[in-house]
């Protein structure tokens, strides 16, 4: 009696991929890329742009507050054509003088209650931070701060003033 070749007979199972060591690496890989990434909130700072208008100018004469910020400090200047009022120059460990900047804000907002807006003009190499950190000492005014009260137009009542020029435009945003 003859026999069938044994090859016939054995049929080896069809050979399976180990997708454990695939996986693995890929596992791996997503922990150093999420280890990696650098998460950074973004904040938005709100700033008006310059509206030309066909209405008739006023007689009252604009204050036109400008602060132009340089490396060696800032200059505050007001009226149109524009004149230097204040400089306010670094502090001895070569930091913007923050505080000093705020005050006279503080000082011109006594003056000029009903005024709003400031011009900003930073020069090119001046860093994000400062200019948000100029920011805040024209706009913000602290808790900390004497009030500053304003006459309502309408009831005539004395009203508590809650921000110092809150309406930034920028004057030079390429130069």
């Amino acid at each position: 009696m003859l026999r069938a070749p044994s090859r016939r007979k054995r049929k080896d199972p069809p050979q399976r991929l180990n997708l454990i060591p695939i996986l693995d690496a890929v596992f791996i890989f997503i922990f150093f890329l999420l280890m990696s990434a650098n998460f950074i909130k973004i904040f938005e700072v709100q700033s008006d742009v310059p509206i030309i208008s066909n209405t008739p100018p006023s007689n009252k004469k604009p204050l036109a507050l400008t602060v132009r910020v340089y490396n060696s400090g800032f200059n505050i200047y007001r009226g149109v054509p524009s004149r230097l009022i204040k400089k306010i120059d670094k502090i001895g460990n070569n930091e913007y003088n923050f505080e000093s900047l705020h005050n006279y804000m503080i000082n011109l907002k006594k003056t000029y209650k009903s005024e709003r807006s400031i011009i900003l003009e930073p020069k090119v190499d001046i860093d994000y931070e400062v200019i948000v950190k100029v920011m805040d000492a024209v706009r913000l005014l602290r808790t900390t701060d004497e009030a500053i009260y304003q006459k309502d137009t309408k009831t005539d009542e004395d009203i508590k003033v809650k921000y110092l020029f809150d309406k930034i435009v920028f004057g030079n945003i390429r130069s």
